[in-house]
């Protein structure tokens, strides 16, 4: 018995395929007549014996993959353990540079440890700025502002530490909701990692990881805060201590809508008790 040719598209992705059958619909003999013959039966088992080859081949690609992430988001996890550990062992010198509208702000720098909580201790090392000159009018909308843009600057530090260093119950949490990928283009020895809804609907983090070092290089983060036209972006690099503890080096904070930018730069690091 002739088959008919299967006339459908079969690929890897039952997205991209096209069937060549019709709905199923009961058919009876005509008065006298004899049974059709079942074209479409021996379609269906072409295509039936296709796809059994097909989605095993599917499955364990898509498998082999998710190992991968798995196995390379449990070296991050352990890394930023790891360091964070060995980052309470040390105190070091914070720098602070903000630029507002294009017009740079005077630094200011403390000295950090972390206190027994487990938080950044900050000490100033820096002078307070001068009052500022002129009338009383002058002078309480120049405080406005100041508290103003501490309230901003404390909500974007709250905002941020969601993001460095990276929560390992966060990257899991995105990695069971399927909302982790690789990006293939990345440079060799580095793993870039994107992580998409990390924090916030939308946001986006991209860490990028030296598989051969076991640290993270850089983070990428493009988020905001309660709208999300006030958008927030992070520009995060990291270097390594003599005994290879993994710290972070610099951070650029973007904020476009207050049209901010925040550089922040940890030198001078110290072990704890040491002159």
């Amino acid at each position: 018995m002739a088959v008919k040719p299967f006339k459908g598209t079969m690929k890897l992705d039952v997205r991209g395929s096209v069937p060549d059958w019709e709905p199923y619909t009961s058919t009876r003999a005509p008065e006298g007549g004899s049974t059709p013959r079942a074209g479409h039966k021996g379609t269906l088992l072409i295509a039936a014996a296709m796809l059994a080859a097909i989605v095993p081949a599917i499955a364990q690609t898509d498998g082999g993959a998710g190992a991968e992430l798995q196995q390379k988001m449990a070296a991050v996890k352990q890394s930023v353990a790891e360091n964070q550990q060995k980052l309470h062992q040390y105190q070091w010198k914070e720098t602070t540079q903000l630029t507002l509208k294009g017009d740079p702000k005077p630094p200011s720098a403390s000295a950090c440890q972390y206190g027994p909580d487990g938080k950044v201790q900050k000490t100033p090392l820096t002078a307070p700025p001068p009052p500022p000159s002129g009338g009383r009018m002058k002078q309480r909308v120049i405080a406005n502002k100041k508290e103003e843009m501490k309230d901003y600057m404390g909500q974007v530090k709250i905002l941020l530490a969601k993001y460095v260093p990276p929560d390992p119950q966060s990257m899991q949490k995105a990695f069971e909701s399927g909302k982790v990928s690789l990006n293939p283009n990345a440079t060799s020895g580095v793993t870039q990692m994107v992580f998409k809804d990390y924090a916030l609907p939308g946001d986006q983090m991209t860490l990028s990881f030296d598989t051969a070092a076991k640290k993270i290089s850089s983070v990428m983060v493009n988020t905001y805060l309660d709208d999300p036209k006030d958008v927030v972006k992070l520009a995060v690099q990291f270097a390594s201590l003599p005994d290879s503890t993994n710290y972070v080096q610099q951070t650029v904070l973007d904020a476009t809508a207050k049209k901010l930018v925040v550089t922040t730069t940890n030198s001078d690091y110290r072990a704890l008790g040491a002159h």
